[in-house]
């Protein structure tokens, strides 16, 4: 039986920021680093032309020296708050309240609070206090096709219900300047922040996608390549030359999965041009069928566990023919990927 999942509503951080305005603020807190033109040609390259923070690029939990008490208060903060924007919008468009809600599930890795989004959603929100919750916290980029396969699983084991799926994300939280790399200015220029939230039934509400079957596949011994860290100065984002080619490591095991199935469309996770490109051509699909994908990273930037959902809102502008058939795949750390493969319902 398929799940069926509504259109998603995007909230984004207040504060838009171009990436001149990012190449300004590195060249103004790092005038003497040895790499510096290098630096600023990477992240002019990086396919990002501009991205919403929450907080202004200069304020202290951003480019300026708050601790990682002030950083995780902040960043949970603002993520609570575009997460209930996010999920209002979501549940009006579908013609619910958070009454009518069976189960909620959230992704959310930037900031740490307990209880997390799950619970304090509930509350907001006014879902029953019998409403099933599964907050998934450490899944960063992958987290919202992840989110999207746990909330499949629900509806399938009880048909009829429907399940709330809120990701959010403030990555401008891992945005330090004592974190020097290449790998880490070019983060500085790759991501940003929003939530979005959609609706998953057994029954469609609307137009979008039908989820057929699901993959989650983690790459072994690729804990290196992509890492979380938190120190006094607060999150960090760290990689290795190896997270360059993540994307490829694991597309093999999509594929073999996929089997002689062929995609009309697919949601791609902008997590870089490369993997958005390197996607595509696994899939056998062309740039103008991972379009919203690219411009996504370009408009929005890297949005984490956030994206998929995204890149999904922007497909209802355009939707693929009744019955077209489609893949939606998201990387993140571990090395993890999370893969649907889907319907178009019209």
């Amino acid at each position: 039986m398929p799940a069926y999942v509504s259109r998603p509503s995007t909230i984004f951080g207040d504060h838009k920021i171009t990436t001149g305005e990012i190449a300004d603020d590195i060249r103004t807190h790092h005038a003497d680093h040895p790499r510096l033109r290098a630096i600023l040609r990477v992240v002019g390259n990086c396919g990002v032309v501009t991205r919403h923070f929450t907080r202004p690029v200069d304020s202290p939990t951003v480019a300026g020296t708050a601790g990682i008490e002030e950083r995780a208060a902040v960043a949970f903060d603002d993520a609570l708050a575009m997460a209930e924007r996010a999920a209002t919008a979501a549940l009006d468009a579908a013609g619910l309240t958070g009454g009518d809600i069976d189960a909620i599930v959230t992704a959310h890795c930037t900031g740490f609070a307990v209880p997390n989004l799950d619970i304090r959603l509930m509350d907001r929100l006014g879902l029953r206090p019998t409403a099933r919750h599964i907050a998934l916290t450490t899944l960063a980029c992958a987290g919202g096709v992840q989110a999207l396969i746990r909330a499949a699983d629900l509806v399938t084991a009880q048909p009829g219900s429907k399940v709330l799926v809120v990701a959010a994300e403030t990555i401008s939280s891992v945005y330090n300047h004592n974190d020097t790399s290449i790998e880490s200015m070019i983060y500085k220029a790759l991501f940003g922040d929003a939530a979005a939230a959609t609706v998953v039934t057994s029954t469609p509400l609307g137009p979008g996608i039908a989820i057929d079957d699901s993959l989650e596949y983690v790459l072994p011994n690729s804990l290196d390549r992509y890492r979380g860290r938190i120190a006094q100065d607060g999150f960090h984002f760290d990689s290795t030359k190896e997270a360059l080619t993540a994307a490829d490591d694991v597309l093999p095991a999509v594929l073999d999965w996929l089997g002689p199935y062929s995609a009309d469309f697919a949601v791609v996770h902008p997590g870089s041009p490369r993997i958005i490109s390197d996607t595509a051509a696994a899939l056998d699909l062309d740039a103008h069928d991972v379009r919203h994908s690219t411009d996504t990273l370009a408009d929005e930037g890297n949005l984490g566990g956030v994206s998929v959902l995204r890149v999904l809102e922007r497909t209802h502008g355009e939707p693929p023919a009744h019955d077209a058939q489609g893949i939606a795949v998201a990387y993140g750390p571990g090395f993890a990927t999370a893969a649907l493969r889907c319907r178009w319902h019209a």
